[in-house]
């Protein structure tokens, strides 16, 4: 672990699994006990059914490369931002529609710092981790592979910017 701006361990937890994750016990791992953090913010990405013909959507990943591309980023994020800690969780297996896909939590002194950091994450997480998605029907069984979105490029293209701009 690294060290914080106030000396403390900054935590950065990686994990993919197939199971669903619990979002209150993975904030209280990251910051129970501390008291260098004035800020948490988690985002939960779930599985959308527009239309409701989804009957559950397929997440694959690439083992081992998966993990390491995801720890890479939230390792860039707690330098960038200076947080006490972050998580990523990300599922993998057929998730129905409602479930948890993805956890992000990023705890720091500050509000700004600990939005940015779980933005910054999402945003490369979305185009940077080797995760392929594929739709199942209610009626028709397999749907189509789910490409990426141009949005995702560009969110992430800002975020290259700003580092650019700053020399990181």
């Amino acid at each position: 672990m690294a060290a914080g701006t106030s000396g403390t361990p900054v935590g950065v937890t990686v994990r993919i699994q197939a199971q669903d994750f619990d979002i209150a016990g993975e904030i209280e791992a990251l910051t129970g006990g501390r008291t260098d953090i004035g800020a948490v913010v988690s985002f939960t990405g779930l599985c959308r059914d527009e239309g409701g013909r989804l009957s559950a959507l397929e997440l694959e990943h690439y083992p081992g490369m998966a993990e390491r591309a995801i720890r890479a980023i939230a390792e860039k994020a707690v330098t960038r931002f200076e947080l006490c800690g972050i998580t990523a969780i990300h599922r993998h297996g057929a998730i129905p529609p409602g479930g948890n896909i993805v956890l992000v939590v990023a705890a720091a002194p500050h509000r700004q710092a600990a939005f940015d950091g779980a933005s910054f994450l999402m945003d490369y997480l979305k185009t940077d981790a080797p995760f392929w998605k594929k739709e199942h029907l209610k009626v028709g069984g397999a749907g189509e592979w789910v490409s990426a979105k141009d949005a995702d490029d560009e969110a992430k293209a800002k975020w290259a910017e700003a580092l650019r701009q700053s020399g990181q």
